[in-house]
């Protein structure tokens, strides 16, 4: 099939970056231009000659501009197969002009949605004619070149400078991204609907992806494994800038996403050590170079080529701490001069300035594959309150015993199941996670606390005098038994189990202070 001659352009977009010289190289090759409202004016203002769509169709746009391109003459144009006969009969019968360029964008919908909570406003950026007419010269690629992306104007204009055609590869690349577009816009409008008519205690009927490949990786959790970065638009990344190290794997980025959710849990400063997606050492304190310190003395072994999270600027002071420690990864809200100036000799050291220091959105949706489908839930937002805790025991927590209950049931809900967080002072001293059984985890946080307190010289484990954290209740009293040996003196998990009888009297034996929370927070 021979490519077609291009003589007509329809140019109509909402981005105008580098429109006015598209359409003025157009123009230098026989082009004739036609164009809409604003589009027009713009053009026309830059001395552009423009036929407005008005003249083509002999009818003004109506309705505060809902309605423009939406005419037979328009899409007799862009549907027309130039190579078809009765096509073109057509066209001469009903004097229609054909149209063999549309460069075209549209109303930016999400932009829209982050700016504003006006539904009316947010209705009048839903744009009809654009995606319609998109997909229309999509769908007669073999015939029509569509441009919806400012990227690929040049390579428009190097093509055309072969005879003024362009090639039938070309413009099935150009029809591919179309349909990506018009896919994505769709489902923008399609996730906003939801989002505010969703009922409570209610999943929507339907969930649509719009995602856009942000970084290509050169493999995935292992290296016989295909990976990419997708998401749904640049400011919902976790990171706004990497300013230093190397590119990120896919595992690097998994550690630094659930880093940055635990630490976004405090107010106070606080640093976070995650090593396979499970927190290893966790503190808050007055400054962040101490809650570096008191997270890094949770697990100092496991921390090595660590992910570190802070919900505070780097400073001096943490950066020289930090720089004493192989990390494959620093994530914080900014970083000083002089920070820079200490971790830039570590070359392989990835630092982030993070945009996403607050609590996700009540919308967001956590999504696995499963068996050729999704599993799709709402993100664990559940957002303990003191007036939710119930004491079961006779003893009741003291203040400071409270404060270190709720930090170290933070940590739990962002560690794997089974789950088992000692704490004491607001920061860790044993971690157990990912365990078949609950005893097994409680075994492992102890052992920890032990291991650690043996290499700094402690004659107690750490775990004495500290509380415990666990995500779901105990089957049996041998969880707490063990942690109640270990030399814990307080306890938080949800209850609910048939043995929490059992278990309540094992606490009171040992006189420790026990809360039940009724909330469960598995993480598989």
């Amino acid at each position: 099939m021979k490519n077609p001659v291009v003589k007509t352009a329809l140019i109509s977009v909402t981005n105008k970056q580098n429109i006015e010289v598209l359409a003025k190289k157009l123009v230098k090759f026989g082009i004739q231009i036609l164009s809409t409202g604003g589009t027009s004016k713009y053009l026309k203002s830059k001395s552009i000659e423009v036929v407005d769509i008005k003249n083509i169709t002999n009818f003004p746009e109506i309705l505060d501009g809902r309605v423009k391109t939406l005419h037979p003459k328009i899409y007799g144009g862009v549907l027309n197969r130039s190579s078809f006969k009765k096509d073109l009969d057509t066209l001469k019968r009903y004097n229609i002009l054909s149209i063999d360029i549309i460069v075209m964008n549209l109303y930016d919908f999400g932009k829209t949605i982050n700016k504003t909570n006006n539904q009316e406003k947010i209705i009048e950026n839903i744009d009809i004619g654009g995606p319609s007419l998109i997909r229309a010269a999509a769908k007669n690629y073999q015939f029509k070149t569509v441009i919806t992306d400012p990227d690929d104007y040049e390579k428009l204009l190097n093509q055309l400078k072969q005879n003024v055609t362009t090639s039938l590869d070309f413009r099935f690349y150009l029809a591919k991204k179309a349909f990506e577009l018009t896919s994505n816009y769709d489902s923008i409008i399609s996730n906003w609907f939801n989002s505010v008519n969703i009922k409570s205690n209610e999943m929507p009927e339907t969930i649509s992806f719009n995602l856009k490949k942000n970084i290509s990786m050169r493999y995935g959790e292992n290296p016989h494994q295909k990976a990419g970065l997708y998401v749904t638009n640049e400011k919902c990344l976790f990171f706004s800038k990497q300013i230093q190290g190397k590119e990120l794997s896919f595992n690097n980025i998994n550690d630094s996403d659930a880093a940055l959710d635990l630490v976004s849990e405090f107010d106070d400063p606080a640093v976070v050590i995650v090593k396979h997606a499970n927190p290893c050492g966790v503190a808050v304190a007055n400054k962040i170079d101490i809650a570096w310190s008191n997270a890094l003395q949770t697990d100092p072994v496991s921390a090595f080529g660590g992910i570190v999270a802070l919900n505070r600027n780097i400073n001096l002071a943490v950066a020289k701490k930090m720089s004493k420690l192989f990390l494959e990864v620093i994530i914080a809200p900014g970083i000083t001069n002089e920070a820079k100036k200490v971790l830039v000799n570590k070359k392989n050291l990835r630092i982030l300035l993070s945009n996403s220091f607050l609590k996700y959105q009540k919308n967001d949706y956590i999504i696995k594959s499963s068996f050729g489908g999704f599993l799709i839930q709402t993100r664990d937002n559940n957002d303990l309150k003191k007036v939710n805790l119930s004491v079961v025991t006779k003893r009741s927590p003291s203040k400071k015993e409270l404060d270190d209950l709720l930090f170290a049931w933070i940590v739990a809900k962002h560690t794997k199941s089974n789950a088992i967080v000692y704490a004491k002072n607001k920061m860790t001293t044993g971690i157990g996670a990912g365990q078949m059984s609950r005893i097994d985890s409680v075994l492992i946080a102890m052992k920890k606390a032990e291991s650690t307190s043996s290499i700094e010289g402690g004659k107690l484990p750490k775990t004495k005098g500290s509380v415990v954290a666990s995500d779901a209740f105990f089957p049996f009293a041998d969880g707490l038994i063990a942690s109640a040996d270990a030399g814990v003196t307080a306890v938080i998990q949800p209850g609910g189990s048939i043995k929490d009888k059992e278990v309540i009297m094992e606490a009171n034996k040992r006189n420790l202070a026990m809360i039940f929370t009724s909330i469960r927070h598995f993480k598989h």
